[in-house]
């Protein structure tokens, strides 16, 4: 078995809603030998590593399904099994995954091997161990050569969840992840550890485990100084032990008998309980406990000894949450075995793990837990009596194997009066209370007792999942503090894709957001532009620069291009959107990433309407486009037409629906909305300015799913009007997307069109626009499309110029460095266009330098370009040659002699259209300049 490729998906794709894993595996020769042929030992050996297994139900739907499909019939293959143990040894390590699916790939024994993760690092290495683990229990013939000699299951499974413990979010973390995705609050993970942005744009809430954006930084500070928390405290009357600061071990043992035996010996500012001693009844082990504690700060802390159970008392947003008693990690004698073995009895328990990964923490027996023995005249050896205690730690943290029993509903009022009032003496808003007491259903007045801490960034683990009583929602009241119902969560994102087009419309969206006002984030092929800034240069329409739009703190709009291929790579990176558009789906980028067809492209782009919660927009001219409407959960589907005569448009808009439809009027064409029976006018397509005066047929589609878009995000009509007709595709708005420049003698347009479609488009605006000389073009395509892709392109072009250079880009993409020009004029030939009409300049920047210096007063010049800023500088620092310049603006013109006025042609514009002995064209203001 080989692994080929893996892939990590942050969110939405192909595969999933969700973020999952892909593993592309070749089985090889294992292909040969489903898992009935292992035979039964090598399906007992992996339930055996794996128990767990035995309940997932695979397509029965019922615990032991999976077991079934590998033992009935002819079994199952080992690309499937891998996925069920990828998932499983994710579940062994404390997550929560189900989902999986295995295909083939394409060739004989090629599997994608598609599963849920919820941490990448942790997926990804749960799917190379399930692969060791196969390759373990396979024959020796069959294992291959890169499984070492000494793996051993065991060692592999403890090091994976340590790892796992490592890189996963910690437990309270996780549990405030969960509550914000139950109610439905989109989450971003902001760094290796705990750093958790809730919410999108400007609604966003910040968390770092249990520390909130809401948190004070003067209250953490506080709570960090135990000693001024306890002057506070004592200050509010509020039960405290005595205390004292010492620096050194003679200080201690003189604050230890000012204060008077039993003391406790604790860090200034540790936490977890690192460091502490408590019970100490002596100068020697008050000396020996300072110098543990130095260990963890500069300063110690002597305080006395309040004698009572330990519990922890969490308090929110004013709140008593939960409290649980704690105690330290132990082992109780049973008059026959060890210490040792008395912890290896525990530690069998199932609800003990390694680290947060279980409710409770195996017991180790260390150089703490033997100080705690000897103190007690133990040794790991010893065999304490029938219900004798023995204590492994001094303290109840339940990250050193101590267990906590909720007791939540029997605490006294005053106490828990007392529990809110210390939190908000020191100002947390979330913080637990350290409180030692006898009873905590007894009032602190009565029974005594003492707060020893409050801590800011309290675990939550002991609250939610106790080792004993009820667990507790702790979490809720967090999400609740920080994003009370009715609080906006997410700003609107529209989610733009297609063919072609996506670029223009997106910028248009944009431009009507600003226009009214909004901060908008925007990413194009071009970059990531926050409030029109560019701040990130580059292709930008994958799931990391969505995240850095939604990550923006200022931005209350955010406006995204998704490709294609982010969606194949990554997926996309948020969960849902407000409004998905799908704008079109033609030939382009086939045979790459397994896409082969037309079909499964549009399978890709879905995606985006799958997503789409508020409304999708789909082109309804676009049958596949179409389709996607029986696949979208959004509220609204909103349909954009030119077909005035679509049938399902017309049944969708007599039902009431939304659509966006262009009607043909006396002035031109209407852009006009439909919405709940309403006809609603919009604008002429010629007031549009990236229409040029509606000459350009596929912006004034642009311009149409734009408004569908902005009018579904709840923009109102003046706006989307104003923001249409001042928006121009120029380059500086739109670059490489019809950018015109009229600064010659004759008129430049430069586009990024890269496919037949968009080649197309733009032929069909050069054959409406009025042209006095020749139209010229400078012609190329992408070098990995199909070389069918690439004849397209030269079918689509042939037949609207007078004349063409073909070029490449620079970029070769595997092509020898004369392959696409020459394609693309084999293409042309054969679609008719003479060879001394077609010139082969390979280079880009030669291409577009050869075509300006070609070009004469009243031609047309049309370059496809790359390399859009180079190109769109060449043409600005471009100066004609006196020769190109009209002759009534030559500052000593060439005489010129006509012999018959009469034939020679008038111009539009009045003038007479004249040659010179060369040829060249020269525009002559009155006919008197003959003479």
């Amino acid at each position: 078995m080989k692994l080929l490729e893996s892939s990590v998906y942050l969110g939405p794709n192909i595969y999933a809603l969700f973020p999952v894993i892909r593993f592309t595996l070749d089985l090889g020769e294992v292909e040969q030998w489903p898992t009935v042929k292992l035979g039964k030992g090598f399906t007992d050996a992996l339930v055996a590593a794996l128990p767990g297994l035995a309940e997932h139900g695979c397509s029965y739907g019922e615990p032991g399904g999976f077991i079934r499909r590998m033992t009935e019939d002819e079994g199952t293959w080992l690309g499937h099994v891998l996925e069920h143990c990828a998932i499983e040894i994710q579940n062994v390590s404390g997550a929560r995954v189900t989902f999986g699916k295995t295909r083939g790939a394409g060739p004989v024994g090629v599997y994608h091997v598609v599963y849920q993760y919820e941490e990448a690092e942790v997926g990804v290495e749960a799917g190379n161990l399930a692969l060791a683990l196969l390759r373990s229990l396979l024959p020796q013939e069959l294992r291959g050569k890169d499984l070492p000699a000494d793996w051993e299951w065991d060692k592999e499974r403890d090091a994976f969840i340590r790892f796992t413990q490592r890189r996963a979010l910690g437990p309270s973390t996780a549990s405030l992840v969960r509550a914000a995705e139950a109610r439905d609050i989109p989450w971003l993970r902001l760094n290796d550890q705990s750093l958790i942005q809730l919410g999108h744009g400007r609604y966003q809430r910040r968390i770092q485990a249990t520390i909130t954006s809401e948190t004070r930084h003067i209250a953490v500070e506080i709570a960090s100084d135990k000693e001024e928390t306890n002057r506070i405290l004592s200050d509010l009357g509020l039960p405290v032990p005595k205390q004292t600061l010492v620096y050194s071990e003679e200080e201690a043992h003189k604050a230890a008998v000012k204060i008077g035996y039993p003391v406790v010996v604790k860090p200034y500012n540790a936490n977890h309980g690192r460091g502490v001693a408590i019970d100490l009844r002596d100068g020697e082990s008050v000396r020996g406990a300072w110098r543990e504690a130095r260990e963890h700060s500069r300063a110690v802390l002597v305080e006395s000894m309040i004698i009572g159970y330990d519990h922890r008392m969490l308090v929110v947003n004013g709140r008593l949450i939960a409290v649980a008693k704690r105690m330290p990690g132990h082992v109780v004698g049973d008059g026959q075995n060890t210490i040792e073995a008395l912890v290896a009895i525990a530690n069998q328990d199932p609800r003990r793990g390694i680290g947060h990964e279980k409710v409770l923490t195996r017991l180790e027996l260390d150089a703490q837990a033997d100080r705690e023995m000897a103190a007690k005249g133990f040794t790991k050896a010893s065999v304490p009596a029938q219900g004798e205690v023995v204590m492994l730690r001094r303290t109840g943290n339940l990250s050193t194997g101590g267990t906590a029993t909720d007791v939540t509903d029997i605490v006294h009022p005053d106490n828990a009066e007392m529990a809110v009032r210390a939190v908000r003496a020191i100002g947390l808003d979330v913080g637990g209370v350290d409180f030692l007491t006898h009873d905590i259903s007894r009032s602190y007045k009565e029974a005594g007792g003492a707060i020893c801490e409050v801590n800011a960034a309290p675990g939550f683990r002991m609250h939610v999942a106790p080792s004993e009583g009820t667990p507790r929602d702790v979490a809720g009241p967090v999400m609740d503090m920080l994003f009370p119902p009715g609080t906006p969560v997410r700003i609107p994102i529209a989610s733009i894709t297609g063919t072609n087009g996506k670029t223009t419309t997106s910028r248009m969206v944009a431009h009507i957001f600003r226009m009214n006002g909004h901060y908008v984030g925007l990413t194009t092929t071009d970059g990531v532009y926050i409030d029109g800034q560019l701040t990130v240069k580059g292709d930008m329409t994958g799931p990391t620069a969505a995240r850095m739009v939604l990550r923006d703190p200022s931005v209350d709009v955010a406006i995204l291009e998704t490709a294609r291929g982010g969606i194949l790579r990554r997926g996309l990176g948020y969960r849902k959107c407000s409004v998905g558009a799908v704008i079109n789906i033609s030939s382009d980028h086939l045979g790459l990433k397994g896409v082969e067809t037309l079909e499964q492209l549009a399978e890709v782009k879905r995606v985006v309407a799958e997503i789409a919660t508020d409304a999708v927009v789909l082109n309804a001219d676009d049958e596949l486009c179409l389709r996607m409407a029986d696949h979208t959960k959004a509220k609204q589907v909103c349909y954009v037409t030119r077909n005035l005569q679509h049938p399902i448009v017309r049944e969708h808009i007599r039902a009431g629906g939304r659509a966006v439809v262009l009607e043909p009027g006396m002035n031109g064409d209407m852009i006009v909305i439909y919405d709940r029976n309403e006809h609603l006018p919009l604008l002429w397509t010629h007031l549009v300015p990236s229409t040029l005066e509606g000459h350009a047929q596929h912006n004034v589609q642009n311009a149409m799913f734009a408004v569908g878009i902005a009018y579904c995000m709840r923009v109102r009509l003046e706006d989307i009007r104003t923001g249409l007709r001042t928006f121009a595709t120029t380059f500086h708005e739109a670059p490489g997307r019809m950018n015109v420049h009229d600064g010659h003698p004759f008129k430049v347009i430069m586009d990024y069109g890269h496919n037949p479609a968009a080649i197309s488009a733009m032929c069909d605006l050069t054959d409406h626009l009025k042209v006095r000389g020749r139209r010229i073009v400078v012609l190329a395509a992408p070098g990995d499309r199909r070389d069918a892709d690439i004849a397209d392109i030269g079918r689509a072009a042939a037949g609207h110029f007078d004349h063409y250079v073909c070029r490449r880009d620079d970029g070769l993409r595997g092509r020898k460095s004369d392959e696409v020009p020459r394609m693309l004029r084999a293409a042309l030939m054969e679609s008719g266009v003479p060879a001394e009409a077609i010139e082969m300049v390979p280079d880009e920047a030669k291409a577009v330098d050869h075509a300006l210096h070609m070009a004469r007063p009243g031609d047309l010049l049309l370059l496809f370009a790359d390399a859009l800023q180079r190109t769109w500088n060449e043409v600005l620092a471009f100066r004609p040659d006196v020769e190109h310049t009209p002759l009534d603006e030559r500052i000593d013109p060439a005489p010129v002699r006509v012999e018959d006025l009469s034939n020679v042609p008038l111009l539009d514009d009045g003038r007479l259209l004249i040659r010179d002995a060369r040829g060249v064209r020269l525009a002559a203001r009155d006919p008197e300049i003959a003479d």
